[in-house]
C-alpha cells in the first residue's frame, strides 16, 4: 500500500519532469546569410552552462534548454544569440573573408569546403561584387586570374576561361552558366549571363576545367547564386544612381524572412545613352526568389527572373575609325539604327527532402523563354525559345571502408524550341524612314534542341588530410531543324536532323593538406562543346553529320595557402588544356558561316592570386589583391583550307593580364578601393599578322554608410573608371573581312574616364 501511495506521489513529478524537458527541446538551422546554404558540422556553445553540441549534415541542431547561444564554424564570423521559445529557428552565419577557403562551395550539388576542391574555383562573394558600379560585370569577372570578359557594350560581351570561347565571334560559348539550378546556356551551347541585374546575386562561383555536375563544358562554368533575405527582418532599400553618357538607373529591394518563409525581391530599371553612337541602352530587370521551410525534412524554394532588354547596337568600326573617331557607330548599324529588342524570362522551383541525416534529394523543374527582334544592316532577325527541363539529384554521406564518402549522383533533361527567321530591311531603299523597315521574310526555320545529363561524383577521404575526387558525366544532345520557308519547288530544303554520338567525361582529382595553413590540388577532367546547328549546315543546304564537337582534356595543378595568421592567403594554378577537332567559323558571306573541323590547340597558363590584409582593427580594415594570368595558347595543329595555322598564337587572348587593388573600410563609415588592370596584346587574326595594343586601366570607388536613425541607413558613393583617360580596345573581332571594299571592322573602343554615383536608403520596420 505504502508503495502504491508513493507511486502516485512520484508520478505526477516525473510526468512534471518529462513535460518540461520535452517542451524544452529547441531546434533549427543554420544558413549562409547571403545565398541560403546550409551550414554542416557548426559548433554551438551555451554560453552559461558551457554545453557544447553540433549541427549534423544538413546544418540542423536541437537544443535542451533556452538560454544564449555562440554558433562557430570555420570560415564564417561567430554569431551569438537568445533562444528562448520553441519555434524553430534559422541562424545565418557571414563569411569571414579572411578565411575564404573554409567556405562551403557548390552548395546545390556536392557540399564541400573549398579547401577540399581538387579544381581550381573562384569565389565572389557580395563585397567582391560591390567594389565596381552596379551596371557593368565586366568589372567584376575581370579581376578573377584566368577569365576574361569583352564588352564592346553593356550588351555585346564575350566571355572566355583560360582561353575557352575566346574565338567565338559574338556572344560567349563553350561556357556552362546556371542561375541556381536553372540553366543559362541553351540548347546550342550559348550562353548569357550579362542581362542579370549585379544587385539580385549573393555570389559567383567560377569553376574552371571540366566539371562532371555541370555538364562538362570544355572552359568550366558559373554558377550565379540568387540573393536570400535575411531572417526575422522586414526592409526595403532604394538606390538611386547616375552617371556619363546619359546613365540612370534606379533599384528597389523588398526583403521579408521569418523562420520559416524568407521572400527577396529586386526590380531595376537602366538607362544609358552611351559613349558612341546608336548606343542607348535600356533594361528593366525583376528578380524574386522565396524559400519555404516546410519541416526538417522538407523545403522548397520559388526563383523567378523578367528582363526587358532594348539596346542599340554600334558594332566595330575599322582602325582608322577606332584611331580617329572611336564615338562613330560602324557606317552601315548607324544608317539602319540596328538594335536588339528582346523580352527573357526564367522560373524555377526547387524540392528538398532529406530522407535522413545523411540522404537527401533535391529536385528541381525549370523553364525558360526568350523574345527577340534585331533589325541589322543585312536582314532583321526574328527568334523566339521556349526551354523547360529538370533536374534531380541524390545526396549522400556514408562509410566506406570505415572511411567517410560523400557523392551524388543525378540527371538533367533539357529541350528548347527555336524559331527564327530572317526578313529583308529596307532602310536603304526607304531613307526616309530613318532606320530599319521589316521587308519580305528570307527565311523561316524551327528547331528543336535537347540534351540529357547523367552525372556522378564522389568525395573520398583517403586520410585525415586527402580527399579523393571521382566524377563521371554522360551527355546526349541532338538537334532537328525544320525548314519552314520555300518560296518554289526548287528552294532548298534545309530541314533535318544531327545527333551526337554520347560523349562519356570522366574526372579525377585529389586535395591534400600540407599543413593547418597550406592545401595542394591536382586533376584531371575531360569536357566538350557542343555544336551549334548553324555550324553543322553547308552552302548547299544539306547538314554536315561528319562534323565533330571539339573535345579535350583538362590537366591542372594547384595550391591554397593561408599564411601569417590568416592575413595572406595565396592561390596558384598551373594547368594545361589539349583540344582536339577545333571548330572554326569559316566565313562564305558578309553574314554566313560555315563550321569545320580544322585541327587542335593547346593552353598552357599560369594563375596567381594573392590577397593581403594589412591592418584589421576595429576602427580601420586596409587590404589587397593581386592576380597575375600567363597565357601561353597556340594552335597546335591548325590547317584551314590552304592556310597552315600551326604554332600560331591563339585569336583573342590576351598574351598576359595582371590586376592590383587596394581596399579600405573606416569604423566612421567612410570606405573605398582602387583597381589597376593591365591587359597584354593578342592575336586579332589566325594568321598573327595583327595583334592588339596592350593597354591599362584604373578604376576607382568612394563612398560613405551611417545609420540615420534607428530604422535607416544611409549609403553614398562615387566612382572613376579609366581615371588616366586610356585609349583603348575593350573587344575585338578576330578573322574580320572587308566587304564591297571596304576595311575590315577589328576593333571596339572601351570607354573613356567616366564616372558614376549613388545614394542608397535602407529602411527597416
Amino acid at each position: 500500500m505504502n508503495f502504491i501511495l508513493r507511486a502516485r506521489l512520484i508520478l505526477p513529478f516525473c510526468l512534471i519532469h518529462f513535460l518540461s524537458y520535452s517542451q524544452s527541446l529547441l531546434s533549427g538551422k543554420v544558413i549562409d546569410k547571403e545565398n541560403g546554404i546550409a551550414i554542416p558540422f557548426v559548433n554551438v556553445t551555451n554560453n552559461k552552462s558551457n554545453y557544447k553540441l553540433q549541427s549534423n549534415q544538413n546544418g540542423l541542431f536541437t537544443l535542451h534548454h533556452s538560454g544564449t547561444y555562440t554558433f562557430k564554424k570555420e570560415g564564417y564570423l561567430d554569431y551569438t544569440i537568445d533562444i528562448k521559445d520553441n519555434s524553430f529557428h534559422i541562424i545565418q552565419l557571414t563569411i569571414n573573408p579572411s578565411k575564404l577557403k573554409e567556405i562551403i562551395i557548390n552548395a546545390n550539388y556536392l557540399p564541400k569546403t573549398l579547401k577540399e576542391a581538387t579544381s581550381t574555383t573562384n569565389i565572389l562573394t557580395n563585397k567582391n561584387l560591390k567594389l565596381a558600379n552596379t551596371t557593368d560585370i565586366s568589372l567584376v569577372l575581370n579581376k578573377v586570374p584566368g577569365v576574361f570578359m569583352q564588352s564592346g557594350a553593356l550588351n555585346t560581351n564575350r566571355i572566355s576561361i583560360r582561353g575557352i570561347g575566346a574565338r567565338n565571334l559574338y556572344g560567349t560559348a563553350k561556357i556552362r552558366a546556371y542561375f541556381k539550378d536553372i540553366p543559362l546556356t541553351n540548347g546550342s551551347g550559348a550562353t548569357n549571363i550579362e542581362d542579370f541585374e549585379l544587385e539580385s546575386l549573393s555570389r559567383l562561383e567560377i569553376i574552371k576545367g571540366a566539371s562532371s555536375l555541370y555538364g562538362a563544358g570544355l572552359g568550366g562554368s558559373i554558377q550565379l547564386t540568387p540573393q536570400n533575405s535575411y531572417v526575422n527582418q522586414f526592409d526595403i532599400e532604394n538606390e538611386i544612381s547616375m552617371g556619363s553618357f546619359g546613365l540612370i538607373k534606379g533599384i528597389t529591394k523588398l526583403n521579408y524572412g521569418n523562420n520559416k518563409t524568407s521572400l527577396n525581391a529586386i526590380y531595376s530599371n537602366t538607362h544609358s545613352d552611351g559613349f558612341r553612337d546608336n548606343n542607348t541602352y535600356d533594361r528593366q530587370t525583376f528578380t524574386i526568389n522565396i524559400n519555404r521551410f516546410i519541416n526538417k525534412k522538407n523545403e522548397i524554394s520559388i526563383l523567378g527572373s523578367y528582363i526587358d532588354l532594348k539596346a542599340f547596337i554600334p558594332s566595330s568600326i575599322n582602325e582608322d575609325t577606332y584611331k580617329n573617331s572611336p564615338k562613330s557607330a560602324a557606317f552601315t548599324w548607324s544608317n539602319a539604327k540596328g538594335f536588339e529588342d528582346s523580352k527573357r524570362g526564367l522560373l524555377g522551383v526547387s524540392w528538398q527532402h532529406n530522407y535522413n541525416e545523411n540522404l537527401k534529394q533535391v529536385s528541381s523543374i525549370f523553364t525558360s523563354f526568350r523574345n527577340a527582334y534585331e533589325p541589322r544592316p543585312f536582314n532583321i532577325l526574328t527568334e523566339k525559345t521556349l526551354a523547360f527541363g529538370l533536374r534531380s539529384r541524390l545526396i549522400g554521406h556514408s562509410l566506406f571502408l570505415n572511411t567517410p564518402i560523400s557523392w551524388t549522383f543525378g540527371g538533367e533533361t533539357f529541350k528548347d524550341i527555336y524559331k527564327w527567321g530572317t526578313f529583308s530591311n529596307l532602310y536603304q531603299d526607304l531613307p526616309s524612314a530613318n532606320g530599319s523597315v521589316k521587308g519580305d521574310r528570307l527565311s523561316n526555320f524551327k528547331e528543336k534542341r535537347r540534351y540529357f545529363n547523367v552525372f556522378i561524383e564522389s568525395n573520398y577521404s583517403i586520410s585525415k588530410n586527402t580527399t579523393l575526387s571521382l566524377g563521371l558525366n554522360y551527355n546526349k544532345t541532338a538537334y532537328h531543324l525544320e525548314d519552314r520557308f520555300k518560296i518554289s519547288d526548287t528552294n532548298i530544303d534545309q530541314s533535318g536532323s544531327f545527333n551526337y554520338k554520347g560523349i562519356l567525361s570522366p574526372k579525377i582529382g585529389v586535395a591534400h593538406q600540407l599543413s593547418q595553413s597550406i592545401n595542394i590540388y591536382a586533376n584531371s577532367s575531360h569536357g566538350f562543346s557542343p555544336i551549334s546547328l548553324e555550324e553543322t549546315l553547308l552552302p548547299d543546304g544539306q547538314i554536315n553529320t561528319d562534323l565533330k564537337p571539339e573535345t579535350g582534356w583538362n590537366f591542372e595543378l594547384g595550391t591554397r595557402a593561408a599564411l601569417l595568421k590568416n592575413r595572406l592567403q595565396f592561390n596558384a594554378a598551373i594547368f594545361r588544356l589539349d583540344i582536339k577537332n577545333l571548330l572554326v567559323a569559316r566565313r562564305t558571306s558578309q553574314d554566313q558561316f560555315i563550321g569545320i573541323n580544322a585541327g587542335r590547340t593547346q593552353h598552357d597558363g599560369l594563375e596567381i592570386n594573392l590577397n593581403y590584409n594589412w591592418l584589421q582593427i576595429e576602427s580601420l580594415s586596409i587590404n589587397s589583391f593581386l592576380n597575375y594570368t600567363l597565357n601561353n595558347f597556340i594552335f597546335k595543329d591548325f590547317i584551314d583550307d590552304t592556310n597552315n595555322y600551326s604554332g600560331n598564337d591563339l585569336t583573342g587572348v590576351p598574351s598576359s593580364i595582371f590586376n592590383a587593388g587596394l581596399t579600405v573600410n573606416s569604423h566612421l563609415g567612410f570606405y573605398g578601393n582602387i583597381n589597376f588592370q593591365y591587359v597584354g596584346s593578342m592575336p586579332i587574326t589566325d594568321s598573327n599578322s595583327l595583334y592588339s595594343n596592350s593597354y591599362s586601366i584604373t578604376n576607382l570607388k568612394t563612398g560613405y554608410k551611417t545609420n540615420l536613425n534607428k530604422n535607416l541607413k544611409l549609403n553614398t558613393y562615387f566612382g572613376l573608371n579609366n581615371i588616366f583617360n586610356k585609349a583603348y580596345a575593350s573587344q575585338i573581332l578576330i578573322n574580320a573581312s572587308g566587304f564591297g571594299g571596304n576595311a575590315p571592322r577589328y576593333y571596339y573602343p572601351g570607354n573613356p574616364i567616366n564616372y558614376y554615383t549613388a545614394i542608397n536608403l535602407n529602411y527597416t520596420f
